[in-house]
Parts: C-alpha cells; structure tokens; sequence
C-alpha cells in the first residue's frame, strides 16, 4: 500500500511562494519552448451557461500530470468557489501516483506567476506603475505576485467592494477608477472574459497588458482594435489562437501565426521580446498544463517539509 501526500490550497500555498512560482514558470516555458516537456492540447466539457469542466494533461521532468478542473462563474452567489478541481501528480517512470493537490491553488499560483513574468519580461525596463483588474481568487494571485516582487500595484474591480477587500488583505491600493488603472504601465486583466475592459483607443505608447481572463471560447478581454495596435505574444498559439483573447482576431483574419510570438521562444533566447519603449505589448494567457506541472512539481519536493494528509492506495 501506497501513502500519497494530498496537498490542500492551504498547504500548497505554504510549499509554493509567488517568488518561487515565478521561477517555475519560467523553466517550465523554455522547457516547453524546447520540446523537453510536452502538452496535449487541452479538453473542454462545456455545460454552458452553467459553467465548463476542462482536463489538461502534461509531461515533463520525469512525472506526469492531469489536472481535471471546473469554472462556474455563479458558484459565489450559491456560496460556492468559482474554480474548483484536483492536480494528480504521476511519476511518468512507472505510472504511479506520488501527490493530489488542489487545482485552484495551483492555477492561481501559475496564474499569478505567468501575469508577472510576462509583465517583467515584455514591459519597459522603467515601467513603474502596475495594476490588476479583477480581484478574484487569480486577480489577487497576481496582486501578491506584484507585491511579493517589490513592486506596488492598484486594484480595480466592477464590485468595488471586493476591490476595497482585496486591497485591505494584500497591502495595496484601490485604483480610483478603471481609467486610473488602464493608465499603468503594466495592467493585468483578470476578468471573466464576458465584457471589454480595454476599449477602443485606451492604451498608450510603451504600456504591456497581460491578458489572463479570456481563457475559453467565447471570452474577450480587449477591443480587436487595441489587439491590431500592440505587438502580440502567448502563451500557446494552438489554445490562444482556438480559444484564447487572439481566437477573434483569427477567425477574422487579422491576425495570423506570423504576427504572434511564444513567450517561451523569448525566455529561450529564440526571440525577440520588446523592441522598443514606444510598444504596446500584449500577453495572451489561455494557462498550459505545463504551468500547472511546474507548480506542481515545486509544492512536491517541498511536501516532505509540510505535515500532511495522506491517501492510502
């Protein structure tokens, strides 16, 4: 019989700083970005209006993982999480389990990490202003990830009150408008993905956005407009471009392969990041389960350090 450690959100959170996910990350994009790990593509089971379930699997570093998570976007009004789902953990040697850990912790934690990371990479090296928009579970792992890094960062949501919430539980700033916080140098959306945030004509010279809400068909967070003014990078192409912020813009032709860069090509040294300070610069974020084997693997080799649960198999 086999003891597996089970890692609740509390416990990854503890196995797993902001710092320390951003390495992660990191690695687990050139990794990819090299061919060293790999990721079919990821699965929809959609039960809309309600919500969808997704099933994302990777490999990479010897293990395995499957993480089969939901998005009900009115689970808060019944009491409910939003996000909810488990990461299973496979060492890829001899199929056998070695963790379960909570979906939700893990996605904030990468989700957080990805928004900051591309923000660092693709933004001014003078960029001084930050902020998210959206303050929910990911919204504020973005936030913590900001501040965790040594920079400030104002929060703006449509419920003000859970912006004043969030600012009060991190250490930040409410942002005293949506203008105020579209006017960063570095903006993070976070949204649902169901409205436009960034309008037509809304972003300046030399600002970077990092687009993390529209992560599913149907989802925008920004104008094609203000997408045909920046310099465009993802993710993935494969999930950006069929269910991401740029699928839009490709099904109508706007935009096509050429006119977008991995992000992992950049952290490789492949490709080009920002050209010059008058850029805008856009990160489509659509989330790969390469992201989520990283943390993953991170709260793992920190697990034997945690008092933890475990399941007998």
């Amino acid at each position: 019989m086999t003891a597996v450690p089970v890692l609740d959100g509390a416990a990854v959170e503890r196995a797993v700083s902001p710092g320390r996910a951003v390495d992660a990350v990191r690695e687990a994009f050139v990794a990819h970005a090299r061919g060293e790990w790999s990721m079919p593509p990821k699965v929809y089971v959609t039960n809309y209006p309600a919500g969808d379930f997704r099933a994302m699997p990777a490999l990479g570093g010897g293990y395995a993982l499957l993480k089969w998570i939901n998005s009900f976007p009115g689970n808060p009004a019944r009491g409910l999480p939003t996000v909810s789902g488990v990461v299973l953990l496979s060492d890829a040697s001899d199929g056998s389990l070695r963790a379960v850990l909570d979906a939700a912790s893990v996605t904030a934690l990468r989700t957080g990490a990805a928004a900051v990371l591309a923000a660092e990479v693709l933004g001014r090296s003078d960029a001084g202003s930050a902020s998210v928009i959206g303050t929910g579970v990911n919204g504020r792992a973005a936030a913590r990830t900001f501040l965790a890094r040594g920079r400030s960062v104002l929060l703006w949501d449509v419920d003000h009150a859970r912006a004043e919430a969030a600012a009060a539980e991190l250490g930040a700033e409410v942002a005293p408008s949506l203008e105020a916080a579209l006017a960063c140098d570095i903006v993070v959306t976070v949204t649902p993905g169901h409205a436009v945030v960034l309008g037509d004509g809304v972003l300046r010279a030399g600002q970077h956005v990092s687009l993390m809400g529209a992560d599913g068909p149907g989802k925008a967070e920004a104008a094609g407009s203000e997408l045909a003014r920046a310099r465009l990078f993802c993710d993935d192409w494969e999930q950006a471009s069929h269910g991401g912020e740029l699928a839009h813009a490709v099904e109508d032709g706007t935009i096509g392969r050429a006119d977008v860069t991995a992000i992992g090509d950049v952290l490789a040294g492949d490709a080009a990041g920002r050209e010059s300070d008058d850029e805008i610069t856009m990160f489509d974020s659509t989330g790969l389960a390469i992201q989520d084997l990283a943390i993953a693997l991170a709260a793992f080799e920190a697990a034997g350090e945690l008092d933890l649960p475990r399941l007998e198999l």
